[in-house]
């Protein structure tokens, strides 16, 4: 009788992918300062001599590249309800109710690391803060060609995209804070306001 082979090991392609989401993860639901390099292994049951193999430059290295998942994943999200309804107004507050699903699912534990982390380490750490500032430029752009495309001039849809982008963040920590998602709810419901009011060409 043959001997069954042993299971496959692990990529490194899979491990490197692991590590990236735990870190994701952690950062959503406890920040920067209080994730380390141990919790990290564990999360992504891996070994802390990995971690390092992977990301040399330690927590800070891989924090900048979680956010980059985050921000990607985030824009996925967007794109999503973006893309749900050729009405601009519908599509914008679709992105609130999705992330209000999320957050609801999740828990109200998967907040958005980005903001989380960005606030928490600005101004000591710029790695962190630059990767910050590039996905809340990608979201907005998101945003801003969805407006501009309902004949809302560039100039007014960039400003509109910008306070389409703050209300989905500020709405997602207060649902996030109260465990209740109507904060989202909410903003799904005036966001579609302000964006049928924009002035059209």
């Amino acid at each position: 009788m043959a001997a069954t082979p042993p299971p496959p090991r692990p990529s490194d392609a899979d491990t490197r992918r692991r590590i990236i989401r735990a870190t994701a993860a952690l950062l959503q639901q406890q920040g920067y300062e209080s994730t380390s390099v141990k919790r990290i292994a564990g999360a992504a049951q891996a070994s802390p001599s990995s971690v390092y193999h992977f990301f040399p430059g330690g927590k800070q290295e891989l924090a900048i590249e979680a956010m980059h998942h985050g921000a990607r994943e985030f824009g996925e999200m967007l794109a999503e309800g973006l893309a749900s309804s050729a009405d601009p107004a519908e599509a914008t507050a679709a992105c609130a109710l999705l992330l209000a699903d999320d957050l609801r699912r999740s828990d109200w534990s998967d907040g958005c690391p980005v903001a989380v982390t960005a606030l928490e380490t600005i101004g000591r750490v710029p790695g962190l803060q630059e990767a910050a500032t590039q996905a809340l430029t990608r979201w907005q752009d998101l945003v801003t060609a969805k407006l501009a495309q309902s004949g809302i001039p560039p100039a007014e849809a960039r400003s509109l995209a910008g306070t389409v982008i703050s209300m989905l963040e500020g709405a997602e920590l207060l649902s996030r804070v109260t465990a209740d998602d109507t904060p989202l709810r909410d903003a799904a419901v005036h966001l579609a306001q302000l964006v049928r009011a924009a002035p059209r060409v």
